[in-house]
């Protein structure tokens, strides 16, 4: 990828030597231009490149003579730039390196910018860029601190202008750049010596800016402070973070769950469906922004109005209305407002027959692109992945999602019969297919461990897949098979790889893969993967469910914890979070605060950590009265938390037992094995060595 000045796309070379020069592969064009669309705001000179020539020597040249002659080299730095191996920034970044070594050691040059959570171990950036202090930008959102640090290093005559190092500035993961208490004494403390007249007002703003944000952040932690002791409340997920400071986007609109209006008040999962392929389809609209179900879905049954609700999903847009069903009669009410003022942009009430369900969510869909003068993808492409023929069958698969969504080994059992019914209504149905297949093996995990239950699995995935190539439905469920049950690592990832090939933003396959990526080794991807997901819906629970076990395994506990504490405040009843923050305690050493924890649900699960807790308290008839109840009552399904259990109490000999028992049972605990914090004290033994060889996983 190349950059250039300006805004005519050609790569000249202008005499300036206060420029700051941007590079960044093709895939992070938008970040970048949101980056430069700030600096230049602020009246820096930017070089930016945005055309679509790339290449050829007069080319080369231009961008290795910018690269001579720019004040500051920005890399930017994300998982695509992890991913690809060849790259025309890998040049730049090359070239700047190589420049950096003439300049004065202490001569500020290179400040690397990252929009993800890539971590700064990633092997394979300039060890230069290792070294220096990072500032992250999430998706290239830009705060006035960033700006007027840029602004300090450009100015020559600023005592500022000197490298930045790791340890000068604390760049968090997930969040913007904070400057450090030494950085803000410095620069307190000092002026910045004579300025320009622009540049006077620019330090001046930016110098407000940092003292009233000094101010806000003080406030905020003292408030943040009292809120975490008086126990936090939901709406603590939509407290202020990169979305926040960017402006909302014009083309954006959310997707309120439809209000049941039926007499009976039990068509819940039918309006809920309703809205739901709404969302699919106006996700599908180029530059149109959709927040995903889960943030949407939020403020069900919560008393927010329109504006507040807008302001926190950082929409233009909200769509909402109600249906109301009597037998095969429905009535649709929709409208479209205009966040800001409240305005109704367009509203219409449809009385069908429920077999013409399928056209009203077309003329809907139809009709808010026309009232937001959004360009629509050609026609063919943005049909419902979700479509029958037959409206009961329909009904049947919404029904399943509904259960589905509880994910209890109950509500699992209902949606596979739910799925079940679709199918047989109608044989063509891809998306009942992948719901089935999905339904299917969770049963299988969690109750029968029924070998024919995963093939039925597999059988519904691959008929998805063939009924619906082009739908990411069919490649996510089989992912997740094989990677669950078949310990088909290549297999999954060739799958998920296809889902997000179709659909980028798809958050289950996104979330799942993380999975993949963290069983083969790639623990820092796999994060990057589940803030990715994040990034798209920031208040699913089963992302920051996945985050959270992921961290309390491979990253620091107390960010796991965080991550517990955001799944209990996104869900307080979910026994999710109470499982999640009972094992963060077994594993820093607050056994007592776990079995606190474990009492407030029922013993299910919990006995797991249970036994360990017991164990880690010196209370060892209570650890294995609890061991024995778990093998009696879940020897078939839980043998890899069985194998935890010993290998915690330090029996290897039974934890080696039990995991190879988990591995004839295809226990879906096993793709842990690689990483999973409790068995540390297994990795010296060469069983564990010779286990993996059997899963694939080393040679």
């Amino acid at each position: 990828m190349t950059n250039e000045p300006g805004l005519d796309g050609n790569p000249t070379t202008r005499g300036s030597q206060r420029a700051v020069f941007l590079s960044y592969a093709s895939e992070d064009a938008e970040a970048a231009r949101r980056i430069c669309a700030v600096l230049r705001a602020a009246g820096l000179e930017v070089w930016f490149d945005q055309s679509e020539l790339r290449g050829g020597d007069a080319w080369d040249s231009a961008i290795r003579k910018q690269i001579k002659s720019c004040a500051l080299f920005i890399p930017i730095i994300s998982s695509n730039t992890h991913t690809r191996i060849e790259g025309y920034f890998r040049l730049e970044w090359k070239l700047a390196v190589d420049r950096s070594h003439l300049l004065a050691p202490d001569q500020a040059f290179l400040v690397p910018v990252a929009i993800d959570q890539t971590p700064q171990s990633d092997e394979r950036l300039p060890d230069r860029f290792r070294e220096l202090q990072w500032t992250r930008l999430p998706d290239g959102n830009t705060p006035p601190a960033f700006v007027e640090r840029i602004a300090r290093l450009l100015s020559p005559d600023s005592p500022d202008a000197h490298v930045p190092s790791r340890a000068e500035v604390d760049a968090p993961a997930g969040g913007t750049a904070r400057i450090s208490a030494a950085a803000g004494s410095a620069a307190s403390a000092r002026s910045p010596g004579p300025l320009p007249q622009g540049r006077k007002v620019l330090w001046l703003i930016a110098l407000a800016v940092l003292v009233g944000a000094g101010c806000l952040a003080l406030y905020t932690l003292i408030i943040s402070k009292r809120a975490s002791d008086a126990g936090r409340t939901p709406d603590a997920a939509f407290s202020a973070g990169p979305a926040m400071q960017s402006a909302i986007p014009e083309k954006s609109i959310a997707v309120l769950p439809f209000v049941d209006m039926s007499e009976k008040k039990d068509q819940e999962y039918f309006s809920d469906g309703l809205a739901e392929e709404l969302l699919d389809l106006l996700a599908q609209v180029p530059d149109l922004r959709v927040p995903a179900r889960t943030s949407s879905f939020y403020f069900k049954g919560r008393s927010d109005d329109i504006a507040t609700i807008a302001q926190k999903l950082r929409v233009a847009h909200v769509l909402e209305g109600s249906v109301r069903r009597a037998g095969t009669t429905i009535r649709v009410t929709a409208q479209l407002i205009r966040a800001d003022n409240g305005y109704h942009l367009w509203s219409r009430t449809y009385d069908r027959d429920l077999k013409d369900i399928f056209r009203v969510q077309d003329e809907i869909a139809s009709s808010v692109v026309d009232a937001l003068k959004a360009q629509l993808l050609p026609s063919q492409q943005i049909a419902s992945r979700h479509r029958t023929t037959n409206t009961e069958a329909y009904t049947e698969y919404l029904m399943g999602n509904k259960f589905r969504e509880r994910d209890t080994s109950e509500a699992n059992q209902s949606a596979l019969a739910a799925y079940q019914k679709a199918v047989t209504l109608d044989p063509t149905y891809a998306a009942a297919y992948s719901g089935l297949a999905n339904a299917e093996w969770r049963v299988a995990d969690q109750l029968t461990s029924e070998p024919a239950a995963y093939q039925r699995a597999l059988a519904a995935a691959d008929q998805a897949i063939t009924l619906a190539p082009e739908s990411p439905d069919g490649y996510w469920a089989r992912g997740c098979l094989r990677l669950l049950y078949l310990f088909d690592w290549s297999g999954a990832d060739g799958d998920f790889r296809k889902a997000l090939q179709i659909d980028a933003n798809d958050i289950r396959v996104l979330r799942d893969y993380s999975g993949l990526l963290a069983v083969r080794g790639q623990s820092a991807d796999a994060v990057t993967m589940l803030h990715r997901a994040l990034a798209l819906d920031p208040l699913s629970i089963t992302v920051w469910r996945a985050l959270g076990q992921l961290l309390t395994d491979t990253g620091p506990l107390s960010e796991a914890r965080s991550a517990a504490h955001r799944v209990a405040e996104l869900g307080p009843d979910a026994p999710a979070a109470i499982y999640l923050l009972a094992r963060i305690d077994v594993l820093d050493g607050r056994p007592q605060d776990a079995l606190t924890e474990l009492k407030k649900v029922p013993v299910g699960f919990s006995i797991v950590d249970i036994a360990m807790a017991e164990h880690s308290l010196g209370h060892e008839i209570e650890s294995q009265r609890a061991l024995e109840e778990l093998i009696r009552q879940h020897s078939n399904t839980y043998a890899y938390q069985i194998a935890e259990v010993y290998a915690w109490r330090g029996e290897r000999d039974k934890a080696f037992e039990w995991l190879e028992r988990a591995y004839r049972q295809r226990d879906g605990g096993m793709t842990y094995v690689t990483y999973d914090r409790i068995l540390a004290s297994l990795r010296g033994d060469a069983r564990y060595r010779a286990l993996l060889r059997k899963l694939k996983l080393v040679e």
